[in-house]
């Protein structure tokens, strides 16, 4: 036995005895699950592979997520229904300025703190592209997915010339200002025409060749509407988006979008990513939330990664229903490479962790158990002993660790989803 079936045996097993999906799914066929996987692109990182001089595959991290939501699929056995990633699949770009930004009279300058991140990487094109790939392609006919792209997902990045580098280290402008344009590799791997998702009867809508695009999965007695969206929208965005809210009305509907919350649970963006501000035709957190969230009463969850670490909140809607937002973003983790090459020096990966979503939707108050689970370390959050320990003084310095550790694992009671979306029926239509 190769070394990797074995570990991969030995995955099935201590996924089984630590979190048991599929015996909860043979229990009670009417709960279900969906994994959001939050940026993976340290794992995907071309320097963070053994050819590149480092001390693992970081990849094998990406890959053993992607196959522990394929064994734990509803194809399979499982009760995972639908999978949404929520950007910065891979790290780099590759290509200077796009045509269309330099057309607006947009220039680049030289940044000394983002320094080589900046420069077009052919290994882009060559490993990293080729990676996530082979990693979706894990799940391609398990079970219906999302992705979405993040900053780091875009053809082009550089720190724009009117906003440079600071020497102030207190002004939010210190690192400067980044942008990013054109999507072309992103829609070569996850476009509407990919393998993944042309002729799929899930995939159900498509902006921008795939950029944006729309799911429906069934469920718990219900169809559900997942709508994935690019990183600051523009307005053209929004308009499809609330054309496909009309085209299936009254499905509850989840939207999955790389920037949403920050970790004090704002809608604010990065001021160093912050596309608003660069190119004003974008939306930022909060204009998207007015545009399109507020005034659609369909929307009742968004999902978000970007923000380095975790947060909630709830608001009401205009019709005074809840919207559930949640931010989920591990990146800066780096104890898997701590325990496997001891003497390496520090990187951040994500240490394998995904967000695990439940839904219960048979009780008298549908609930969803949110929990964190870490494909590496086969145990969820509150079941990792030195768990706070370990990452809440770098991610949440501020909060006790009873209380870092209710943020990722905590129930949410949909208390207005009956009168929303209505009884649930074992083939809703």
């Amino acid at each position: 036995m190769t070394q990797r079936k074995f570990r991969h045996a030995l995955a099935i097993a201590l996924t089984a005895a630590a979190f048991s999906v599929p015996v909860a799914a043979q229990q009670d066929r009417d709960a279900f699950t969906i994994a959001v996987i939050p940026d993976t692109q340290n794992y995907i990182d071309f320097s963070h592979q053994r050819e590149a001089g480092f001390p693992i595959d970081a990849k094998e991290i990406f890959f053993d997520q992607m196959e522990y939501i394929a064994r734990n699929a509803r194809s399979a056995g499982g009760d995972i229904v639908f999978a949404t990633a929520v950007g910065d699949i891979w790290q780099h770009g590759s290509k200077p300025i796009d045509a269309k930004h330099a057309a607006m009279g947009q220039k680049s300058i030289s940044n000394s703190v983002f320094g080589a991140y900046l420069t077009p990487e052919p290994n882009t094109l060559s490993v990293e592209m080729p990676t996530a790939r082979a990693g979706y392609s894990i799940l391609s006919g398990k079970l219906p997915f999302s992705v979405v792209p993040g900053n780091h997902d875009y053809d082009s990045v550089w720190s724009d010339a009117r906003w440079p580098a600071t020497a102030d280290a207190a002004s939010p402008l210190r690192y400067g200002t980044l942008h990013y344009g054109g999507l072309d590799n992103f829609r070569s791997v996850f476009g509407s025409d990919s393998d993944f998702f042309k002729g799929k009867p899930w995939y159900v809508g498509a902006f921008n060749g795939g950029a944006d695009s729309a799911q429906i999965f069934e469920a718990g007695g219900y169809r559900f509407l997942h709508i994935g969206l690019e990183m600051a929208p523009e307005d053209d965005v929004i308009a499809w988006a609330e054309g496909l809210l009309k085209k299936y009305p009254g499905l509850p509907t989840i939207i999955s979008i790389h920037d949403h919350l920050n970790v004090a649970g704002e809608r604010k963006a990065i001021p160093a990513v912050d596309f608003d501000a660069v190119h004003a035709e974008h939306n930022d957190p909060e204009e998207l939330w007015q545009k399109l969230i507020l005034p659609n009463d369909q929307i009742f969850m968004v999902l978000s990664g970007h923000q380095h670490g975790q947060s909630r909140r709830i608001d009401k809607n205009a019709a005074g229903h809840m919207v559930y937002q949640i931010l989920a973003d591990y990146q800066d983790r780096g104890q898997a490479l701590a325990m496997l090459a001891p003497d390496a020096k520090p990187a951040a990966l994500g240490d394998g962790w995904l967000r695990l979503m439940r839904f219960d939707l048979s009780a008298a108050v549908p609930t969803i158990a949110v929990s964190t689970y870490s494909t590496h370390f086969h145990s969820s959050s509150e079941r990792m002993p030195t768990y706070a320990a370990l990452y809440r003084p770098h991610e949440q310095p501020t909060m006790s660790d009873p209380t870092f550790l209710g943020e990722e694992n905590f129930t949410l009671r949909l208390e207005d989803f009956r009168q929303r979306f209505g009884p649930a029926q074992s083939s809703k239509k």
